[in-house]
């Protein structure tokens, strides 16, 4: 009886365990909606997905919901936490609005998965790419970053999205993942076909959580159950300064001064190299100890290190800025080193960053 009893929670967790792991299939969204295609031009969509659960994931088979499609997908497994795509090129025959599914049939299920494509074949496609040139399917930005620069604790600035529904139906835009110092204003609050809207954001400073680079993802909701991912995202930055309105013309005259060696950085080019790095100096030229508060970057390629972040009047430390390729095109941040310092005239600085093409 005691033997049983050790067996059978043994034999129990060793079947949940096995339950449990299991690949998933995961869309990033259930429809893809791509806006207008040309007629009689085929055109090609990737519908991509990711496999969330512990196991790799196989696709057996994707059958198309009609002729009009030819499916391409991978053959090999997709490990956990990876990423695959299905590729579908649609012929464009008929006029009109349509909406095409596939069918994906995995290991992670007995049941399949089902993706679609919508959209409208017109005879003529209207260019918004100058204008509107972020293209998210349904609806095009003008961009997709936002700055809220110089801030003072109290202040309230806004700044805009500009965005073109380039569907056929009317789209209600939403923002999700808004942090708590954002809200939001949609102008109109349904945008009709073919017309233009605003999105108005409204910074509340008080919120921040501290002096100069705040950055956060938000994302545009393009249609009912849409997904957050990289095609949809929005990155927004807001820099506090800190506050110097207080300081008598005594202090001033004796405070600290930043001067740098070089307020932008040319990089020798990668070849090969997984990183490239250069040293510049920061001298305080003032009449009292210079505080580095903050030094922050845009962009995740980017990487620093200080020697010193006080600086004694008429010394100087090394700031080291170094580059890693794999990150460099997977960022929408801008390719700079931001100083937030203690004295009055150089309360914030920047200092720009280009890599030389190979």
């Amino acid at each position: 009886m005691k033997k049983r009893h050790i067996i059978l929670p043994l034999l129990c967790s060793l079947l949940c365990a096995s339950v449990l792991a299991q690949p998933r299939f995961v869309p990033d969204t259930d429809i893809k909606k791509v806006g207008e295609v040309e007629f009689q031009k085929p055109r090609q969509f990737s519908l991509g997905y990711t496999n969330k659960g512990d196991k790799p994931l196989i696709i057996n088979e994707v059958k198309a919901s009609c002729g009009c499609l030819d499916v391409s997908f991978p053959k090999t497994a997709i490990p956990a936490g990876s990423r695959g795509e299905i590729t579908v090129t649609y012929d464009a025959k008929m006029l009109g609005s349509f909406y095409k599914e596939v069918e994906v049939l995995t290991n992670a299920s007995d049941e399949p998965a089902y993706v679609a494509i919508q959209g409208t074949v017109v005879t003529e496609i209207q260019d918004f790419s100058d204008e509107f040139p972020i293209d998210l399917g349904n609806v095009r930005l003008m961009t997709n970053t936002v700055e809220f620069e110089d801030v003072n604790r109290g202040d309230h600035p806004t700044a805009e999205l500009r965005l073109l529904n380039s569907d056929r139906t009317a789209f209600r835009p939403e923002l999700m993942h808004l942090p708590p110092y954002l809200s939001a204003e949609y102008i109109p609050e349904d945008i009709p076909a073919g017309k233009t809207g605003t999105i108005r954001l409204t910074l509340d400073s008080e919120r921040l959580n501290g002096l100069g680079l705040n950055q956060t993802s938000i994302y545009l909701s393009r249609y009912m159950g849409d997904k957050i991912g990289d095609t949809n995202e929005i990155l927004v930055s807001a820099i506090l300064l800190p506050s110097f309105a207080d300081m008598s013309e005594d202090a001033l005259a004796n405070a600290p001064e930043l001067t740098i060696s070089e307020s932008s950085v040319d990089m020798e080019a990668f070849n090969g190299k997984k990183s490239v790095s250069r040293t510049i100096l920061l001298t305080n030229t003032g009449r009292s100890d210079l505080h580095i508060q903050q030094v922050q970057v845009f962009n995740k390629a980017i990487g620093v290190s200080i020697a010193n972040s006080i600086i004694r009047p008429g010394k100087s430390t090394k700031l080291k800025i170094s580059v890693t390729a794999r990150y460099l095109n997977k960022s929408k941040g801008r390719m700079r080193v931001m100083l937030i310092t203690n004295a009055p005239r150089q309360a914030k600085q920047y200092i720009n960053v280009d890599v030389a093409q190979e």
